[in-house]
């Protein structure tokens, strides 16, 4: 199959961070206090494009080679509750996001999360917005999944709504996502909220990109609700 094929839309997956909420900047922000009480270099350009869509202990075991995974995590876990603390009071859904998830709801297309972001951080955004229900699943590492770029967590999400991959529409925010997505034989959606839509060029899955959800309404590829 063609990654620009017009086979219909039968499923739509989401990214969280920088995706369902615009939060990379306040993870951008407790990883740079992180790494200042850990004495080492930070730069948020790069860190973004290495590490969005990987999952903590990934990142971390790349500066603690030799280092257990209860370190790793108790190291991780302090970066996130810089994050949770700071984000609490601004969750808030990308604007069009509640109105495209209607629009799907009203012609029976499932959805589905898939993020890197542990437990805690997933119930935050979910659960503030009141958004967990309306999905059908929600993937991450913490169930035993490797982080983006592989492609384990988007073809669980599949699997689980009962939806071929290629009939999957991705949401993504990161290029390592979007990778992810193309392994998994999954067209995708950049959702610019960090990154200029050429960070995405190279990508021949990528079907559009936008600010937010508002900016996709009347893209070819969602008009389902009329299904």
């Amino acid at each position: 199959m063609s990654m620009t094929s017009e086979t219909s839309i039968r499923a739509l997956i989401f990214d969280m961070d920088g995706t369902i909420v615009d939060n990379m900047r306040f993870h951008d922000d407790a990883w740079e206090a992180w790494h200042k009480t850990e004495n080492l270099a930070f730069d948020r350009a790069s860190f973004f494009s290495r590490t969005a869509g990987k999952a903590n202990l990934e990142i971390l075991s790349a500066y603690f080679p030799e280092a257990e995974d209860a370190e790793l995590e108790a190291r991780g876990l302090r970066k996130e509750e810089l994050y949770r603390a700071a984000y609490r009071p601004h969750v808030a859904a990308l604007s069009g996001l509640l109105a495209l998830m209607a629009r799907a709801e009203t012609a029976g297309i499932p959805m589905a999360v898939a993020s890197a972001a542990p437990p805690a951080n997933i119930d935050l955004v979910l659960d503030t917005l009141g958004l967990r229900s309306r999905f059908a699943t929600i993937v991450s590492p913490s169930q035993g999944f490797r982080g983006k770029p592989h492609p384990d967590m988007f073809l669980a999400a599949a699997e689980r709504m009962g939806v071929a991959p290629e009939s999957c529409l991705v949401f993504e925010d990161a290029p390592l996502g979007v990778e992810a997505a193309k392994r998994a034989g999954m067209r995708a959606v950049a959702i610019l909220t960090m990154l200029e839509a050429g960070a995405f060029s190279g990508f021949d899955n990528v079907i559009g990109s936008a600010r937010d959800f508002a900016a996709l309404d009347g893209h070819p590829s969602l008009r389902f609700a009329s299904a």
